[in-house]
């Protein structure tokens, strides 16, 4: 098993990247039979913010994007509604199923073949349980998709390990160092193309309402990984039960923007 201190930089930045797209991937193949919202934070960004959007629950029938409750594999979508989350899953999905094909060549093991089969009899043919390994990459062929058949989340977590170079050691090789650049930067764009297409790349929004204490302004950010932070720009002259960020403002984030947006469709019903 390789140590930490042993992994390079870019192996550990690609396994990061690796990382985060899969735990979005069901995110954004949610994301690909909804249409767009304008509105903050994005939909796909809202988790258990979810249960507050009830303007568009009746024509927008949301399913769940929760891991292990719903297909990680890409399908055929005939009336996708949002065409950037298809167009981000299409591309991420490809890139990374050419990329583990890549890899597989140059740091798998070929399949060992024995001189005898399971009866004794002397035929000189591929060893069965090594050709069928689970923890092998297998290509597509004209008859089957391979390892592709299990879609993008065990691609990742492929070559997560590879990058890592975690065992079996018998069956890879250490994955040379312009072959883990190239791992590397498929990653950073693939996890990129995610949160581009989840609204997740740090964009920065104001919110049409004001602060429900204050009155102040009230700006909206998404971060990697898609957890949305609203801040006040009174800072200290601001009473909202919240604490106070590195810069003196209120800030919202986690289960705290349960209370703001709360908050936020109180002041809308008084007025």
């Amino acid at each position: 098993m390789t140590t930490a201190l042993a992994v390079p930089l870019a192996a550990r930045r690609a396994a990061d990247d690796l990382a985060a797209v899969r735990e979005q991937w069901g995110d954004l193949l949610a994301a690909i039979a909804r249409r767009p919202a304008a509105q903050w934070p994005p939909r796909e960004a809202r988790g258990f913010l979810d249960q507050l959007a009830t303007d568009d629950a009746a024509d927008d029938e949301q399913p769940a994007a929760t891991v292990g409750r719903m297909p990680l594999i890409l399908r055929e979508h005939p009336a996708p509604l949002n065409l950037d989350a298809l167009d981000a899953a299409i591309d991420v999905e490809r890139a990374l199923f050419d990329l583990a094909d890549a890899v597989a060549e140059q740091v798998q093991r070929s399949v060992r073949y024995t001189a005898t089969d399971q009866h004794g009899r002397h035929r000189y043919q591929p060893d069965p349980t090594d050709r069928d390994d689970p923890a092998r990459w297998h290509y597509q062929t004209q008859g089957a998709p391979g390892s592709r058949a299990f879609g993008l989340h065990w691609a990742a977590v492929w070559l997560e390990g590879r990058a890592l170079g975690e065992d079996p050691a018998d069956l890879f090789t250490a994955v040379p160092p312009l072959l883990l650049d190239q791992l590397a930067s498929t990653a950073a764009r693939a996890r990129r193309d995610v949160e581009r297409a989840l609204g997740r790349d740090g964009r920065t929004t104001t919110l049409d309402d004001p602060c429900p204490w204050c009155a102040g302004p009230l700006t909206g950010r998404t971060r990697a990984g898609g957890e949305p932070v609203v801040t006040c720009s009174s800072g200290f002259a601001c009473g909202a039960p919240v604490d106070l960020d590195d810069r003196g403002r209120r800030s919202w984030g986690g289960a705290e923007l349960v209370g703001l947006f709360v908050a936020l469709e109180a002041a809308r019903t008084a007025e």
